[in-house]
């Protein structure tokens, strides 16, 4: 494990959430941007501007999704809206994966991606806990700051980012979501698993 990655998991200031919360803003909310301007040959006009504490930046960030979600939805129709969104935040995610393990010295050990991943969610205001059941791997999010701004749609195609995440910290691991709050659950569920060669 790398110093970086040690530290980070054990404190980050306050500038540096906003900062990374900035960047995993401008990104998602880029890529969405992009999707509409390919698919639905609809632009939104800019980019939301985060201002405020963690929350209230969480909470714009939000709704510029569901915003853009939105449109892509009434453009497309939900299921190609959901394909198209979802492949475009799991790209997002990977390469901010990919970024996150450069910046922390981040290994292929299991320990890292889960240090990694407590850091990304912190900025997002997300708490979890990792289970094994049955040889299963099993992240369960009990607190999400940001299912109470996203619509289930927008969780639905935003959380393919979170699962591009973890491909890029870990070529040899992937994550899916089967259970959201924003639809209902009392809880998030994803599986982790190694991904099969």
């Amino acid at each position: 494990m790398s110093i970086r990655l040690k530290i980070a998991s054990l404190w980050l200031p306050d500038f540096i959430l906003k900062k990374e919360l900035d960047n995993v803003a401008r990104k998602t909310t880029e890529g969405l941007n992009a999707a509409l301007k390919q698919y639905a040959h609809e632009i939104v006009e800019k980019n939301e501007v985060l201002k405020g504490k963690m929350d209230e930046r969480r909470s714009i960030m939000a709704e510029a999704h569901n915003k853009r979600v939105k449109i892509l939805i009434q453009e497309l129709g939900y299921e190609k809206a959901v394909k198209i969104g979802r492949n475009a935040m799991f790209e997002v995610g990977y390469e901010l994966g990919r970024e996150t393990r450069r910046k922390l010295g981040i290994g292929n050990d299991f320990k890292d991606l889960e240090l990694a991943a407590g850091i990304l969610y912190k900025i997002l205001g997300i708490e979890f806990k990792i289970e094994n059941k049955d040889g299963n791997v099993i992240m369960v999010v009990n607190k999400c700051a940001l299912s109470k701004n996203y619509s289930p749609e927008a969780c639905i195609i935003i959380s393919a980012a979170d699962e591009g995440v973890v491909r890029g910290i870990n070529e040899n691991m992937n994550m899916q979501f089967k259970e959201r709050i924003t639809e209902g659950a009392s809880e998030c569920v994803a599986c982790i698993n190694e991904v099969k060669v």
